[in-house]
């Protein structure tokens, strides 16, 4: 039976993605779980796998296209399954005639439209028969340009709208055009570097770091802002927010962190690679959310939803902006599955090639600075989900043991919660109990 390839989603936000490049030809064999394209999103770069094995075929998306979420753009045939009759997620574009001078102008022959070419020119009243391609089919681009030109005309500004059509007919990926309006890069003075000489991210910021200095954006100094990265755009949206209507507040508890390092130290004389103190506390956090499954939970349509899984978000930061790789089952999962698994997601997040399920559902998150000196913070809380911890540097001070001043390591822990979901005294109950395995993981045991 054949198995559809579709487009993949990262978030609820996200509507298109874009096919960067096929990664293998029409006709090619397959297995399940092979690479087969790379797919751009507002979040990341990701690596599309193969979901069966067999051939890959009935390629409807092209390289350099935005396609919507869900959209088919390819198949893949069973061993031994012959092809069906060839058939387009494409939609014609029907004929149309208008009158000119009285008279009827001749029909165009029949062309292809992609889906969000179509669904743009519904929303927006154009007649797709009416829009110049670019290339073999209309696409989003061109649209936009035509209705960009059409708006220009009633207004009378034709020679703005004239050179912006120009720049929307250069066939280009949408992040390219992006960055080029940001960085005031003209896109019909650059020859594209992919399919169809299509612009592409990396030829705009060739073409922008080549511009003279003067063309190029200046500081923030000089009150203009600089570009920033989709990744760093969606964070900022979602951080704003969810600061806005998740009602916060915070929880801060030290801990002795003294156990938790002889516990590491132990564990890395038993295996190779690196056990690092985010994973013990992704052990700990999982096991404590067994007990305390409020914090586990989200707050949607006016009640409380509960998880049934536990998946331990890690906010990494990347070159591009932070991003929220998820270990899944991490109650489940050993220290040394944990370790394994945060390496795997946290490389490919830092390299921008993530994969569909690793930024997908999260229901507690941990923000870990004392890598980088930082003692103690506050984190946002990451919509949907009920709380994040986070966690601050081991540092020595001097604390009460046993009566007596001692000089001891000290972790500083602060819990946002979502007021709609926890309360005060769950909260700190969790806090608690984290407190409490975490200056004696041997109740792991227990």
């Amino acid at each position: 039976m054949a198995t559809d390839v579709i487009m993949p989603a990262l978030g609820m936000a996200q509507e298109t993605g874009l096919l960067v490049r096929w990664l293998k030809a029409e006709g090619d064999a397959v297995s399940a779980g092979d690479v087969i394209a790379e797919i751009q999103t507002d979040k990341a770069t990701m690596e599309l796998e193969a979901r069966a094995s067999g051939v890959l075929t009935g390629f409807i998306a092209h390289e350099g296209e935005d396609v919507p979420v869900g959209a088919v753009i390819a198949t893949i045939l069973a061993p031994g399954e012959a092809p069906s009759t060839p058939t387009s997620a494409a939609p014609k574009v029907a004929p149309s005639a208008s009158p000119t001078n009285g008279h009827v102008t001749p029909a165009s022959p029949t062309l292809e439209a992609s889906p969000l070419a179509v669904r743009i020119a519904s929303e927006h009243g154009v007649n797709l028969a009416d829009v110049p391609a670019s290339g073999s089919r209309v696409q989003k681009a061109d649209v936009l340009a035509y209705i960009e030109a059409r708006n220009g005309r009633a207004t009378g500004d034709a020679t703005t709208t004239a050179a912006s059509a120009g720049a929307r007919l250069q066939p280009a990926s949408p992040k390219a055009r992006r960055i080029a309006r940001e960085r005031g890069v003209d896109l019909r003075l650059i020859t594209g570097s992919g399919p169809a000489r299509a612009v592409l991210t990396a030829d705009v910021l060739a073409a922008a770091s080549a511009a003279a200095p003067a063309l190029r954006p200046t500081p923030i100094a000089a009150g203009l802002a600089t570009s920033i990265s989709p990744i760093w755009r969606i964070m900022a949206e979602r951080t704003t927010q969810s600061w806005q209507e998740i009602p916060h507040f915070f929880l801060l508890r030290e801990v002795n962190a003294n156990r938790m390092i002889a516990w590491r130290e132990s564990l890395k004389q038993r295996q190779e690679g690196g056990i690092t103190y985010t994973d013990l506390l992704v052990k700990v956090v999982a096991e404590t959310l067994l007990a305390h499954p409020r914090l586990n939970g989200s707050w949607r349509d006016g009640g409380i939803v509960s998880h049934s899984d536990i998946n331990i978000g890690l906010a990494v930061a990347t070159s591009d902006g932070l991003v929220v790789p998820v270990i899944h089952g991490a109650d489940r999962l050993s220290v040394q599955d944990i370790a394994a698994r945060r390496a795997e997601l946290v490389t490919r997040a830092q390299a921008g090639k993530q994969r569909p399920d690793d930024l997908a559902g999260a229901t507690f998150t941990i923000s870990n600075l004392g890598m980088y000196g930082v003692d103690a913070f506050n984190a946002i809380i990451p919509a949907p989900q009920a709380a994040i911890l986070a966690v601050g540097r081991i540092v020595e001070r001097v604390v009460p043991l046993n009566g007596a001043p001692a000089v001891q390591p000290v972790m500083a822990l602060s819990l946002s919660c979502d007021h709609r979901v926890v309360d005060g005294a769950r909260g700190a109950q969790f806090l608690g109990a984290l407190a409490e395995l975490i200056e004696e993981p041997l109740g792991l045991l227990g």
